[in-house]
């Protein structure tokens, strides 16, 4: 499923904690897809802590607590990282991550915890919402089949990979717009993991998760030319960080973004991996004059230039991406009206 699909899911079984209707939710991908930031999204939408517990690198007795003796009787000691209204929140998400590379006597533990929001004499909060991630069997990392009584206790969710639903989280992330446009331009490099290719020996590989360190590298070495390939293709792979700087290299041609912003005559380039820069670059300019007294002017030059590229679904695609950032604001500029026209039958029949 889209990571935005899953975002909505997510919000509402969380939620659901508050009319009992919650069903602990199970996130299934390979590594680097973004299945642990989906759930750090959801308890920052809503304002609430997150309780991340990694079962990978816990014992039993760590979820149970430590036994003691009072009087004649033993009781157990709760473990201090389990949410609790007093020291945490009335509400919150409480994620067990790694869940599937977690020995089968921790997972075992965590059975009536994740079942019946229980533990012993320790109860879950009823405000509180219950994640799990894991990646599956043959991706290439240390996982444990998951029992069945363990499945049987969750509601479960693939998560895919989804170019539009990157670029829309890049965008509103501050991710640098020339890996937008790369990635607009080579969409297959968004994921391309291999669990046999990749047990070869090269650790880096392109994900989603890998992207935004290639972002962080190109904020550190985009002024030294003979480190940058070798800085993205640390973070993404040989292959697909040598490809991200020559097209990086090449983005000297691009017209002038002002120019365009500003409402002159300017020519659209005629290379197809130029104007996949040009329409990213727009689309991250439109986003961030949005709060400025000349936005909607911005925008409609932005959107006349969107009807002047030779191939109009460069246009359509630009378009979309200025549509998810800033929603119905967009609509209400003039120009869209005529954009809206000029591709009516791209939209419709083909």
């Amino acid at each position: 499923m889209r990571p935005a699909q899953l975002a909505l899911i997510l919000d509402r079984e969380f939620e659901s904690t508050a009319s009992g209707h919650h069903t602990p939710v199970m996130l299934w991908g390979p590594p680097g897809v973004g299945k642990s930031q989906l759930v750090a999204q959801v308890a920052a939408r809503h304002g609430v802590p997150i309780v991340d517990i990694r079962l990978s690198q816990m014992e039993p007795s760590d979820l149970r607590g430590i036994p003691f003796r009072v009087e004649d009787r033993v009781e157990w000691a709760v473990p201090a990282m389990l949410p609790d209204e007093k020291r945490h929140w009335p509400a919150g998400i409480l994620f067990l991550d790694e869940i599937t590379s977690a020995p089968p006597s921790v997972s075992a533990a965590a059975y009536q915890l994740i079942l019946d929001r229980r533990l012993g004499e320790y109860r879950v909060p009823p405000g509180w919402a219950i994640f799990a991630a894991g990646n599956r069997q043959g991706d290439r990392g240390v996982t444990y089949a998951m029992p069945a009584p363990l499945a049987n206790r969750f509601s479960h969710f693939e998560v895919e990979v989804n170019l539009d639903d990157w670029v829309a989280w890049a965008y509103a992330s501050g991710i640098d717009e020339r890996l937008i446009a790369f990635l607009r331009f080579k969409p297959e490099l968004l994921f391309d993991f291999d669990p046999a290719r990749n047990s070869g020996g090269e650790m880096a590989f392109p994900s989603p998760r890998s992207w935004e360190f290639a972002h962080r590298a190109l904020q550190k070495f985009g002024d030294h030319d003979e480190l940058l390939a070798g800085a993205l293709a640390a973070c993404v792979g040989q292959a697909a960080g040598i490809e991200c700087a020559a097209f990086i290299a090449s983005l000297g041609r691009l017209p002038d973004l002002d120019a365009i912003c500003a409402g002159a005559e300017v020519a659209v380039p005629e290379e197809i991996d130029l104007q996949y820069a040009v329409a990213a670059a727009l689309a991250g300019r439109a986003l961030r004059v949005r709060s400025e007294p000349q936005a909607r002017e911005v925008w409609g030059h932005i959107l006349a230039y969107a009807q002047r590229f030779p191939q109009r679904e460069m246009g359509v695609m630009l378009v979309s991406d200025l549509a998810r950032g800033l929603g119905e604001q967009l609509y209400a500029v003039p120009q869209f009206a005529a954009w809206a026209q000029a591709v009516a039958d791209l939209m419709l029949y083909e």
